[in-house]
């Protein structure tokens, strides 16, 4: 197995370039999207849009004239995207529709109020075979039942059970409001009808394992929110996983001098490591970060190696919060430089900066606060706004 050293700086840069985050643009448009989605397996799923949903944000810091139709085109009109389960809700290629067999099928064995569910499936079928798709307020089912989440209505219970069985897929979205219609009438039936790759369970869990560390870039063997919801993963697994993926030459260990920790890198990022080892100069740009973004999705990963600590305070009560209900990291070069509080008034098409914080020790030079003036220019576009006003 190769072995790489790389310093602190070096590491930083390799996964910021992996990212598409320094440099110029490699992501550019609808195709860069798809590619951005290729690279990383998935991007997490939230619907809180304060000044643009999760995914929405992940792509606008990455992909060179991003707008939020494109990905809703994607996911909805081109169908070359799909949202489904990955990491938590995510948002994949419609072509990883086949590795998630197992998952659909172990919703459709078990599940919160199964039976009360299973009593109404065949008619809600039926009636979006006739009228198309439905959302839970069309359907007249409303016992209540005991749910994920909360208790909720029988009819919402149900779309969404069969929605995880692979059965019913999201049509369209009204705001945050769901469609959902049949899958053969969205997914190719060539597609819905591929057998999974990988039927042994270890098998599966090894092309999961290498999938979440395309997603973030560099990642290590520790427990992390890096492998949520991959379901049985046990740190014994995961350690024979990690062997075996090594003696297969499908990662690379990486060291970073004063780190004890072991890194590891797709095989494939071989060129990528010897890009960076030769310290080549390369164009910094300053760009907002997503609060679920694939590149935090280990915060101690991240604080250890760019030494800045993130925590999304949106479920912290507010008067424990440090920040603010909604903070985006911002990036410069291969820094994070501070972090900001910006809302999107629709009705004012304006971008309201509510705060920005800087780090401790970063120098608030004309430079830095010229490129973070052009970043929120570019943040207002992509939200629509055509004003920016700053309460700080």
């Amino acid at each position: 197995m190769n072995k790489f050293t790389l310093t602190n700086e070096q590491a930083r840069r390799f996964m910021l370039l992996k990212h598409g985050l320094m440099g110029e643009y490699k992501f550019i448009g609808k195709r860069g999207v798809l590619n951005y989605v290729d690279q990383v397996g998935c991007i997490q799923f939230d619907p809180i849009d304060v000044c643009g949903k999760n995914a929405e944000l992940v792509l606008q810091s990455r992909v060179k004239g991003f707008t939020k139709q494109m990905l809703y085109e994607l996911l909805y009109e081109d169908r070359k995207l799909i949202d489904y389960f990955d990491k938590n809700l995510a948002i994949m290629s419609l072509s990883d529709w086949k590795y998630f067999s197992r998952y659909r099928e172990a919703y459709r064995s078990s599940g919160r109020s199964h039976a009360e569910v299973n009593a109404v499936c065949e008619d809600i079928k039926a009636i979006i075979g006739e009228k198309g798709a439905v959302s839970s307020s069309d359907l007249d089912f409303k016992d209540t039942v005991k749910w994920y989440w909360s208790d909720t209505k029988l009819s919402r219970a149900a779309l969404e059970s069969l929605y995880f069985r692979g059965e019913l897929v999201v049509h369209h979205k009204i705001g945050t409001r769901k469609y959902y219609d049949l899958a053969e009438n969205c997914i190719p039936v060539e597609i819905l009808k591929e057998p999974d790759p990988y039927p042994d369970e270890f098998e599966h869990m090894k092309w999961r394992v290498l999938r979440r560390i395309a997603a973030i870039g560099l990642l290590w063997n520790k427990p992390s929110d890096a492998w949520l919801n991959i379901w049985e993963l046990k740190a014994s697994l995961r350690s024979e996983i990690f062997k075996q993926l090594s003696e297969e030459n499908k990662i690379i260990e990486i060291s970073v001098e004063n780190i004890k920790e072991k890194f590891y890198c797709l095989a494939a990022d071989s060129e990528l490591l010897e890009k960076v080892l030769h310290n080549p100069k390369i164009k910094e740009r300053c760009e907002l970060l997503a609060p679920l973004d694939n590149m935090l999705w280990d915060r101690r990963l991240i604080k250890l190696l760019f030494d800045f600590e993130y925590k999304w305070e949106i479920y912290t009560p507010e008067p424990q919060r440090k920040y603010g209900y909604y903070v985006l990291p911002v990036l410069y070069g291969d820094r994070f430089v501070g972090r900001v509080e910006v809302v999107n008034d629709r009705k004012a098409k304006c971008l309201i900066v509510k705060n920005i914080w800087f780090e401790a020790g970063v120098r608030q030079t004309k430079k830095l606060i010229k490129q973070i003036s052009i970043c929120l220019e570019k943040f207002a576009l992509f939200n629509d706004c055509e004003e920016i006003r700053k309460s700080v």
